[in-house]
């Protein structure tokens, strides 16, 4: 709402005159009329002014060619003698260009039309059900939004402490959506417990995996590939039964993968140590806006309203790392919501609250945060942190991705391989690198020119060459000719020498690359004097050959598809010319 807002006003500004950003100017003054009831605003003042002139900035770049694409559509309509400005039209302003419906309302109002507000909802109806429609392609949870009734207790998740649970009963299984009272070998199904040490995803966590096992007289292995908490608080087990059977009712081992779950804390803990560092870097407007931890991966969101600079990038990556050196003791403990907010803990995007709840301390104080998921004990155990991209997601969202542990390792040891290789390469040591590459783009460079010369001169020769071959049309030097192995570059290069050389000349040039043709066609100053056009002479050759074209008077570019034709659209200029120039 406030973008749509800030819209509308900075085309007005546009209609006034005036063409710069200029809605942030204003911020000052209504700071300080109203700092008295709202002492925030001055506090934010300077994130507020640079998150305004940003969207303004932003909005400029595409407003332009909006407009212009709304006037061509406006004609459109008005040269029909419509009164209704279309919804698809409308749609696609919104869809393409961010301009809201009543901003797109109120441009045409000011014209004397209205808009077909019902067509622009329709299409509107129609991508938001495509969008579900999609989303629904890559599935749902399944059982996760259902209950299994209240014979099924709810799960207790030990994983906290213990990365094995023995004594763990069977207290439900489903197979193909349905629950079932047993399992068979080499059947995929879902297996509910009543504990856990398994960690569902959440809070952008993924699951555990592992296994769940029975000893005994009736062995039996179920290899979890997910899990999932239900509304309910029944944590689901995805996988497969490998080896016996599995019945409700049996007793049985869980037992989580623990390498896996490690590589998961260790990109857990970084995830907040990463927000900690954006804050004290960027400022404390940022937020998370969400995350996805996996083994020794990590992809973070936050609100920012512009992309990290270098330096900025190469800040945030440091003080990770200088926590993690630092070696910060890591305490998780349950409390009070209002206790929790007192010591400054950070609640995380996406998450629901209840009345105690989990807090995360890394450093007793370095950063504090609710949080639900599994962490390591201490920073140090983080390993390396390399941040891999830092990109948009949306308007004001940013998103970086970073590696810890074997990840950040492997790509540690993929790039001084790289570094190795390149240095065999150009027949250098690894530190000689960059100036063996500077002097390497050096040379290729002088070779380039070099052959832009030869170039031009073969060029020059062969259109010589061919204004040789030239056919006198009244007082116009007509000719045409098919150019080998040659490109657009190339033909404009022949065509533009063509035209200096001879002002009353009228060139066609085309050039076949399989089965596609191109054509060029100038016009020199003396022939356009005489009504000859060469963007006329384009739309003629390239229709004969299935094509189209078009361009300046002098000089127009345009293709064909029908090779067959070339030797006719060739053969009929010296016609084509004639008749204008009678």
């Amino acid at each position: 709402m406030l973008r749509r807002l800030l819209r509308r006003a900075a085309r007005h500004g546009k209609l006034l005159g005036v063409n710069k950003p200029f809605l942030y100017e204003v911020c000052d003054t209504v700071v300080h009329e109203n700092e008295n009831h709202y002492p925030e605003l001055r506090e934010r003042q300077a994130y507020i002014t640079k998150v305004i002139r940003v969207e303004e900035e932003n909005f400029a770049k595409t407003i332009d060619g909006g407009l212009r694409i709304f006037s061509d559509m406006l004609q459109a309509h008005q040269a029909n003698g419509e009164q209704v400005f279309s919804g698809a039209d409308a749609f696609k302003l919104y869809d393409t260009y961010g301009f809201p419906i009543d901003l797109t309302t109120e441009m045409v109002a000011e014209q004397g039309m209205t808009v077909d507000e019902d067509g622009f909802h329709k299409l509107m109806q129609e991508q938001k059900e495509r969008a579900r429609k999609a989303r629904e392609a890559l599935g749902d949870l399944g059982w996760a939004g259902v209950e299994f009734g209240k014979d099924v207790p709810e799960t207790q998740f030990v994983g906290y402490e213990h990365q094995s649970c023995g004594g763990a009963k069977v207290v439900a299984i489903v197979v193909e959506n349905e629950q079932a009272e047993e399992l068979m070998p080499g059947v995929e199904g879902i297996v509910v417990l009543d504990k856990t040490p398994f960690y569902a995803e959440m809070g952008g966590q993924v699951a555990d995996h592992g296994q769940i096992v029975a000893e005994g007289e009736h062995p039996c292995c179920f290899v979890v590939t997910d899990v999932q908490k239900n509304k309910g608080g029944k944590y689901m087990h995805y996988g497969k039964l490998t080896e016996g059977t599995l019945k409700v009712g049996d007793t049985v081992r869980a037992q989580i993968d623990s390498r896996r779950r490690q590589a998961v804390m260790r990109a857990h803990s970084a995830t907040h140590l990463l927000d900690a560092a954006l804050r004290s870097v960027l400022g404390d407007h940022v937020h998370q806006a969400g995350s996805l931890v996996e083994e020794d991966k990590l992809r973070f969101d936050f609100t920012h309203f512009s992309a990290l600079t270098a330096q900025e990038l190469a800040q945030v990556s440091a003080l990770v790392n200088e926590a993690v050196l630092s070696g910060y003791d890591i305490e998780t403990e349950e409390m009070p919501i209002d206790q929790a907010k007192e010591r400054g803990a950070i609640a995380l995007f996406g998450e629901k609250y209840g009345d105690v709840v989990r807090v995360v301390d890394m450093g007793k104080g370095y950063s504090v945060e609710f949080c639900g998921g599994t962490h390591l004990d201490n920073t140090a155990k983080v390993g390396v942190f390399h941040i891999s991209s830092e990109f948009s997601v949306a308007s004001g969202v940013r998103r970086i991705e970073a590696t810890t542990g074997r990840k950040s390792l492997e790509e540690m040891n993929r790039n001084q391989e790289l570094l190795f290789q390149a240095a065999a390469v150009l027949k250098a040591k690894p530190g000689e690198l960059r100036e063996k590459a500077e002097q390497a783009a050096a040379e290729l460079k002088s070779l380039h020119q070099l052959v832009e010369k030869f170039r031009a001169k073969e060029s020059a020769g062969e259109a010589d060459r061919i204004l040789f071959g030239a056919r006198q049309v009244g007082d116009v030097k007509v000719l045409t000719s098919t150019v080998a192995e040659a490109d657009a570059n190339k033909l404009r290069q022949m065509g533009d020498l063509l035209r200096d050389k001879a002002p009353n000349v009228a060139a066609v040039l085309a050039t076949v690359n399989g089965d596609k043709l191109t054509f060029l066609a100038v016009c020199g100053k003396e022939t356009v004097a005489k009504g000859v056009k060469a963007g006329d002479i384009i739309k003629h050759v390239t229709a004969i050959c299935g094509g189209k074209g078009g361009g300046k008077p002098d000089s127009a570019m345009g293709g064909g598809t029908n090779v067959l034709k070339l030797d006719d659209a060739l053969a009929s200029v010296d016609d084509f010319v004639a008749s204008k120039l009678s």
